[in-house]
């Protein structure tokens, strides 16, 4: 029967006892703490905590003594948690959204199309000065049919497009080449247009491209710098990413923590060789959109549902009497139900305003701390003098070519990144405060010694040695090739002679073999020792 295995990839059991242990232990644990709290074997113990990571919110730290422990969060979160309120107040956002769309699309065309087909008939029936038979030139259906079908067809009409499809605004328009239908574009007057929303797949792609540039390796400085994330966070991400692509953990000699991908550099096309994303300072975000649409678009829109409202509140003087209506249900359908919709119309846009210019302020904020960043790297790296708030607010207004930015800002980002990265402070001569971020450099520095050793960019599939589509022959063949490869390579050397002392042929802490060729006629000399 087949073991039953959680969202974690794990066997039920196995993940439950992780689970329980990390409960008792507060969600701090080296994995001899599960060992001792479980009864595990190292190796389960181990590729379970690694498991938990790309599920539950944790990261990996270093003791100064270069042990592991695994912090996760003491609930045990999972990383797509989210709380309760929260998941109700975006569904009833939802909800709304899409009732207000369908409302949008009945009400804004039927609601014009009616408004000027009464207007036009109240115009006719005061000229014929027929105000009591008004009433039979709506009746004919000819005249609503007629003036329905171009406006519905103009709505709905766009070659090329599919039901549903996202609409990111004019430039997306512009750049895909597919015309947009127009209730798209009403949608977006209102909402805004579609953000594209990548998936977690879609953002991984470009850190494993990152992490196969980088030889197989990556610290979290390193992903900081590609992503722009606050160092905590990053520390967060690395764990479910050591967890989602069987990442190893290394120590450096100076204490850093090194992460380590090595199936991410094997290929079945040779060597891999990818060229490095930009970092985060080279993907700087634009300013939102506020409807994504062309100015007349807009005036467009906003026309139409202003006919609405003013149609509807000038209709007891301008349609009622010379079409003979009236009643209460005269006054809900033509008044107050449009008057509703068209001033909903125009307040959603408005109250939508303030959350627009706060994410366009989260967004320069943003912005502020990639452009930040690359100055600390550089700083980091011994190719710029110490960083001042003063100098650093002057060159993140030119590099974002924007004289606004506040010296508040610049100085609160810069005092966060000296905390995450533990920066030194220090008073100049003038009297400003200077950072330096010796931390990173140590920490890039560590990098490269635990990726120059593990060298996993040299790492090779070789020569094929069997296959599952391999007929008989085929297989038989192929393994008589390789006996007949590995015959030869085992009789090549045999004019090679090697000398090795009695540790050696012991194997007791035997350092590397020395060799060398022995040639009739002359006596051997001893070569320098040489790794093989």
């Amino acid at each position: 029967m087949a073991t039953a295995t959680t969202a974690t990839g794990l066997d039920t059991s196995l993940a439950d006892s992780l689970r329980q242990a990390l409960r008792r232990l507060r969600g701090r644990a080296t994995v001899g703490d599960v060992m001792a709290s479980t009864g595990l074997a190292q190796a389960d113990a181990e590729s379970g905590l690694k498991k938990l990571l790309e599920t539950y919110q944790g990261h990996v730290e270093v003791g100064e003594q270069g042990d592991l422990v695994y912090a996760f969060q003491r609930r045990l979160l999972r990383r797509d948690h989210t709380p309760l309120w929260v998941r109700f107040r975006s569904t009833a956002a939802r909800v709304l959204k899409t009732a207000f769309k369908v409302w949008i699309v009945v009400m804004l065309v039927v609601y014009f199309v009616v408004f000027v087909t009464l207007l036009i008939a109240a115009l006719i029936a005061a000229s014929r000065g027929n105000d009591r038979n008004g009433g039979s030139i709506l009746g004919g259906g000819r005249h609503r049919g007629g003036g329905f079908n171009f406006p519905f067809l103009f709505w709905i009409w766009a070659p090329d497009w599919r039901l549903g499809q996202p609409y990111y605004g004019n430039r997306f328009e512009r750049r895909s080449g597919k015309k947009v239908p127009f209730y798209k574009k009403v949608f977006a007057f209102v909402f805004g247009p579609d953000r594209p929303r990548p998936s977690l797949l879609d953002r991984d792609r470009g850190v494993i491209r990152l992490i196969r540039a980088r030889k197989g390796t990556l610290t979290v400085p390193e992903l900081v710098r590609h992503t722009g994330l606050p160092v905590p966070e990053a520390e967060e991400e690395m764990g479910r990413l050591m967890g989602a692509y069987g990442g190893d953990v290394h120590v450096s000699r100076e204490g850093e923590l090194v992460y380590s991908f090595a199936d991410l550099l094997v290929s079945a096309h040779g060597r891999v060789k990818v060229r490095e994303p930009a970092p985060a300072w080279q993907r700087l975000e634009k300013a939102a959109d506020f409807t994504g649409n062309k100015t007349g678009t807009n005036v467009l829109v906003g026309s139409l549902n202003g006919f609405n409202l003013l149609a509807a509140l000038t209709a007891p003087v301008l349609i009622f009497p010379p079409l003979g209506l009236g009643g209460l249900g005269a006054e809900i359908g033509l008044i107050w139900v449009p008057a509703v919709f068209s001033t909903l119309f125009f307040a959603v846009p408005l109250g939508r305003w303030f959350g627009h210019r706060a994410e366009n302020a989260r967004r320069r904020l943003r912005n502020v701390r990639k452009v930040l960043l690359g100055m600390v790297f550089r700083q980091s790296l011994g190719s710029a003098a110490p960083l001042s708030a003063e100098r650093a607010t002057d060159d993140v207004r030119i590099a974002l070519v924007d004289p606004d930015i506040g010296a508040a800002d610049v100085r609160n980002q810069l005092q966060k990144m000296s905390a995450e990265f533990d920066a030194e402070v220090e008073p100049a001569d003038s009297g400003q405060i200077t950072y330096r971020f010796p931390a990173i450099r140590s920490a890039l520095l560590g990098g490269e010694e635990v990726r120059s050793a593990l060298r996993l960019d040299k790492r090779r599939v070789g020569r094929v040695v069997y296959s599952s589509g391999d007929t008989p022959e085929e297989e038989s063949a192929r393994a008589l090739a390789n006996f007949d490869r590995e015959l030869r390579r085992s009789v090549s050397a045999s004019d090679k002679v090697r000398y090795l002392d009695d540790f050696e042929l012991a194997g007791i802490d035997a350092p590397a073999p020395t060799g060398h060729r022995v040639k009739p006629g002359r006596p051997a000399r001893p070569k320098r020792s040489r790794r093989w």
